[in-house]
């Protein structure tokens, strides 16, 4: 398992320094620690963190946004008529609710759907572990400077480590 200290200080290390987004249970330790740095601002709404990427983007910040997976359907309007239309890249750190249809029932045809629904929307994805942890950043580094879209790190539960064991 992943410490969150450790994941958040490597997405530090490799630049982000604006985080926003929407509490989410597999997140919490990720969210915690980001508010113990005082780097987080809460959102209401997927979409309205969406957005506040974008405009951090436009001040010279390099975004990320926390969501679940379910936050990938409020959030479909702004990833694809802001981020994508206008090459606005922000690391979409994305929970995975619903997994091998092990949730409650309103989290598991997101689950079920989500990576193909990633896929449909052309938003270059990864699914985290702790093996390929270094890999899998170097990636998000790499598609962020080059193809200047969002891209998804997608968080299994278990992975990084939460609030609660």
């Amino acid at each position: 398992m992943i410490d969150s200290d450790v994941f958040v200080q490597a997405l530090q290390d490799m630049g982000v320094n604006f985080f926003t987004g929407v509490p989410d249970s597999i997140l919490g330790g990720i969210i915690e620690e980001l508010m113990t740095r005082k780097v987080y601002t809460p959102a209401v709404r997927e979409d309205e963190a969406v957005a506040m990427a974008a405009g951090a983007y436009m001040a010279g910040k390099i975004p990320a946004v926390l969501m679940q997976n379910s936050g990938l359907g409020t959030s479909l309007n702004a990833l694809i008529s802001l981020n994508m239309m206008y090459r606005q890249p922000c690391i979409l750190l994305v929970s995975w609710r619903g997994f091998q249809g092990n949730d409650a029932p309103e989290h598991l045809v997101m689950g079920e759907t989500m990576l193909p629904l990633l896929d449909t929307m052309k938003i270059p994805h990864r699914t985290l572990s702790e093996q390929t942890m270094a890999d899998d950043f170097r990636w998000m580094g790499q598609t962020f400077m080059k193809q200047r879209v969002p891209l998804a790190l997608v968080i299994k539960k278990g992975i990084v480590k939460g609030l609660h064991p």
